[in-house]
């Protein structure tokens, strides 16, 4: 008789993840990562004592994965461009991961101001700053208004209520982030 494989944490949260990616995070619970992972409920109540802990782990996982894909370019446009328009992408290909990282209530930071001084957010900071040419003060205040307003474009997309026009979302998006920087520069 073969050895039975032994099912681990990762597995569970992957398992959790693609649930979440396919059908959204509602649609985890114990029974369905188990018919994913073909194996009882009880490695899945073994690693995670409830289904929050579970989730909690499945949306840092979804989070690592939605800062690479904004920081991978293209080389097509500016990075930071690339980086609201990655955004937007994101919830047009991933409309289950959107919501689960920014309409379900799972993100760690409770307002902008906490999500801004995240580490997960370092890397795009760090991108933009570069690429501005500008303190971090200064690039923290041109990303809060740059993602407000990619926000609300990819939240209306993931939402299945507009058709995505990519020229158009990176003019209205250049055209921001222009007012932005200026913004930012002119503020004493």
């Amino acid at each position: 008789m073969a050895p039975k494989s032994k099912v681990t944490r990762e597995m569970i949260v992957d398992a959790a993840a693609g649930i979440v990616r396919e059908s959204g995070y509602e649609a985890v619970n114990a029974r369905a990562v188990a018919g994913k992972l073909r194996c009882s409920t009880q490695p899945v109540m073994y690693h995670f004592a409830t289904m929050e802990d579970l989730k909690m782990e499945a949306y840092s996982q979804v989070d690592r994965f939605h800062t690479e894909y904004l920081m991978t370019f293209s080389g097509e446009r500016d990075p930071l461009l690339e980086i609201g328009l990655n955004y937007i992408r994101f919830a047009i290909k991933e409309p289950n991961l959107f919501r689960f990282l920014f309409q379900s209530g799972y993100a760690r930071e409770n307002n902008l101001l906490e999500m801004i001084d995240s580490e997960e957010l370092i890397p795009v900071l760090s991108a933009m700053q570069e690429g501005i040419g500008t303190d971090m003060g200064k690039t923290k205040e041109i990303f809060l208004v740059i993602a407000m307003f990619a926000h609300g474009y990819a939240s209306i997309i993931a939402n299945n209520s507009l058709e995505y026009d990519e020229e158009l979302a990176a003019h209205h998006l250049e055209k921001v982030f222009n007012g932005a920087v200026l913004a930012a520069g002119e503020e004493k």
